[in-house]
């Protein structure tokens, strides 16, 4: 039998006192940022949950708004690993993009809903601190490996949560793009799930959240995992069920579970209302990392 608007509400109760007042940080890319009802019903999502006590904090991609700036331009990206090759001048456009328009959009569409909203770098108040990120590569095992640099691509060094807790109390929730700045304030680009995660841990947040273009977690069957627990995940990726760009969004996931965060999530952006679904019913609809 289909479920009326108070049996909805009634479900969503628990989950709602269970969250009010603790921190959850969700990380918001893919398609979910392209579809114009996607992006509303997200930045209603943020709203809703900041409305009924939960502090929401997001930290947000825009890989495909860069490439659009950097095909205007004439530039092609080259990709290492997975990884943007990021030299001085694409480093200008991706600092741009995710810190001008992407992030201002955000800030935007949420505070259109009646949040209120501020975007935020890493680079703002030292928040994030990175150093160079270096690839190692070997195909075989009897030759040393090889070292590739991927330009100013950056891992994090160290969270400064200061400005977010401030921001927090105020009644305000943060945006933030993943960039971060070097000892020599130099600017790096991160990985929008890696920040997502460090800063997580960095808040002792109840929840990571990534939003993505998939499910979550499948099994062998290609059967969605609406729960699964870490050394399970680890099991999975030995045994090359869990392989390609799944697994540094579980590395992430398992990172934020291994420094105190409660539990991940991983969910798809394509569907409406995704954060809310994940977090206030019983089933939810992508994969619970514990």
């Amino acid at each position: 039998m289909k479920k009326s608007v108070a049996d909805i509400l009634i479900e969503a109760l628990p989950y709602i006192k269970k969250f009010s007042g603790k921190t959850i940080v969700i990380k918001y890319g893919g398609h979910a940022m392209k579809d114009e009802d996607l992006k509303k019903d997200f930045a209603n999502d943020i709203t809703l949950l900041k409305y009924i006590g939960v502090n929401p904090v997001v930290v947000h991609g825009g890989g495909p708004q860069i490439n659009k700036v950097l095909d205007s331009m004439g530039i092609t990206s080259k990709f290492i690993r997975g990884m943007r090759y990021t030299d001085d001048a694409i480093m200008d456009v991706v600092e741009m993009v995710l810190g001008g328009k992407v992030n201002s959009d955000i800030v935007a569409g949420i505070n259109r809903q009646g949040g209120k909203a501020v975007g935020l770098t890493g680079k703002d108040g030292m928040l994030i601190t990175a150093h160079k990120m270096t690839i190692y590569h070997q195909e075989d095992e009897n030759k040393p490996p090889e070292i590739i640099d991927p330009g100013m691509v950056g891992e994090v060094s160290s969270i400064n949560p200061d400005i977010i807790h401030t921001l927090i109390e105020k009644g305000f929730i943060p945006v933030i793009a993943p960039v971060g700045v070097g000892e020599s304030g130099e600017t790096y680009n991160i990985n929008a799930d890696l920040v997502a995660s460090k800063i997580a841990s960095a808040l002792s947040a109840e929840r990571l959240m990534l939003v993505t273009d998939v499910d979550g977690v499948l099994n062998i069957d290609n059967k969605l995992i609406s729960s699964v627990n870490a050394k399970d995940i680890k099991d999975m990726i030995g045994k090359g069920q869990i392989k390609g760009g799944m697994i540094p969004k579980v590395e992430c996931a398992l990172d934020a579970l291994n420094s105190g965060v409660k539990k991940s999530h991983i969910i798809n952006g394509k569907l409406s209302h995704t954060v809310l679904l994940e977090l206030f019913t019983n089933s939810g609809i992508g994969t619970q990392v514990f």
